[in-house]
C-alpha cells in the first residue's frame, strides 16, 4: 500500500516562496505518476502540477511559470517549489499517486492528507 505524507505548508505573504514535500513510502517514484492537487472551499480538487512516470512535468495554467515540480528518487520524495505566491494560491495541497496511467488524472489511486498553504498580507 502506497503512503504519501505532505509537509511544508504554512502562512506566507504575497510574493513569497514555499516548498512542499511529499514523502512516498511503499513504492518507487518511477512506478507512479505523482501530482499535486489543491482543494478550494466548496470546490473539488484541481490539479496543480504533475510529474509523469517518465519524469516530465505538467502544470496547470494558473501556476505555470511560478511552480516547479520535481522528484528525488534517492529520497522517494516529490517537491513542489512555489514562487511568487498569490492570495489565490491559498488552499489545502494534496499529493496523489497513480500507476494506472503514466500521467495524472482526477482519479488518482493514492492520496495524502494534505498540507495547508495560506497566502495573506
Amino acid at each position: 500500500q502506497l503512503q504519501l505524507v505532505e509537509s511544508g505548508g504554512g502562512l506566507v505573504r504575497p510574493g513569497d516562496s514555499l516548498r512542499l514535500s511529499c514523502l512516498v513510502s511503499g513504492g518507487l517514484l518511477s512506478d507512479y505518476a505523482i501530482g499535486w492537487f489543491r482543494q478550494d472551499p466548496g470546490m473539488g480538487q484541481k490539479g496543480v502540477a504533475c510529474i509523469k512516470m517518465n519524469g516530465s512535468p505538467d502544470y496547470s495554467q494558473a501556476v505555470y511559470g511560478r511552480f516547479t515540480i520535481s522528484r528525488d528518487t534517492s529520497k522517494n520524495t516529490v517537491y513542489l517549489q512555489m514562487n511568487d505566491l498569490k492570495p489565490e494560491d491559498t488552499s489545502v495541497y494534496y499529493c496523489a499517486a497513480d500507476r494506472k496511467h503514466s500521467f495524472c488524472t482526477s482519479n488518482m489511486d493514492y492520496w495524502g492528507n494534505g498540507t495547508r498553504v495560506t497566502v495573506s498580507s
